[in-house]
């Protein structure tokens, strides 16, 4: 496992984490299990980027914790969206940053459900992070309201520059989705601390990514706890 950084993935460094000593994926997602949690989000580098299909490290997490898995794989087409359902991923996460075409998410909430697609919406600052030729618009409003129309029931918002730089959210940004859409949206990028935390649900944001400021100590599980957010 790595710790990511604004999305610049040649510059990732192994993860130091305060929760496990180890960078094993089914160590540090059993940290997590022990800490009261009981769902991940799995971002798959290798799937991502060399389209590896090779998804028995999440198998294991899911077998061995008993955690229910949100990945986003790179994943386009259905053969490789129904390889890893089968290796016991729960929420199958579509980025835009990999998506062809959109008719391949209407595709995949036929098949799965819409309980089990969730639409990342890949972004670096204002600009939607996407595929040459892709056939979706490049307002990211628009586009968020495009996937709505075909059925699109979960979305996260992933700001990929403000990922591990404790930047805090782009609450504006933020606003103006849930104002226009009426689906669940989760954030991940900048969240500093449990105030950030407790902002964003009183926005409405059905869940958070965190990572290092997990990992860090910045939240801690009795702040969550007390908070009401765990």
């Amino acid at each position: 496992m790595v710790h990511a950084v604004r999305g610049k993935r040649s510059e990732y460094q192994p993860l130091k984490s305060i929760l496990c000593d180890s960078v094993d994926p089914v160590e540090v997602a059993e940290a997590f299990r022990k800490l009261g949690f009981s769902e991940l989000y799995v971002a798959d580098l290798d799937a991502i980027i060399d389209c590896s299909s090779d998804f028995h490290v999440l198998k294991r997490v899911v077998d061995e914790t008993g955690l229910t898995l949100m990945v986003d794989a790179g994943v386009s087409a259905m053969e490789r969206a129904k390889e890893l359902l089968q290796a016991g991923v729960s929420k199958l996460v579509i980025g835009t940053e990999t998506l062809r075409t959109k008719s391949f998410v209407a595709e995949a909430i036929n098949a799965f459900g819409s309980d089990r697609v969730v639409v990342s919406l890949d972004l670096k600052g204002d600009k939607v992070l996407a595929r040459q030729g892709f056939d979706g618009s490049s307002d990211p409003i628009s586009l968020l309201r495009g996937f709505s129309d075909i059925g699109v029931s979960q979305v996260i918002v992933l700001d990929l520059t403000r990922v591990g730089s404790g930047e805090g959210a782009n609450l504006d940004f933020l606003r103006k989705v849930l104002r226009d859409l009426s689906i669940n949206v989760y954030i991940g990028g900048g969240v500093r601390n449990t105030a950030d935390l407790v902002e964003l649900k009183n926005l409405g944001v059905f869940g958070v990514l965190v990572a290092t400021s997990l990992h860090s100590g910045a939240i801690s599980v009795q702040q969550l706890k007390q908070a009401g957010l765990l």
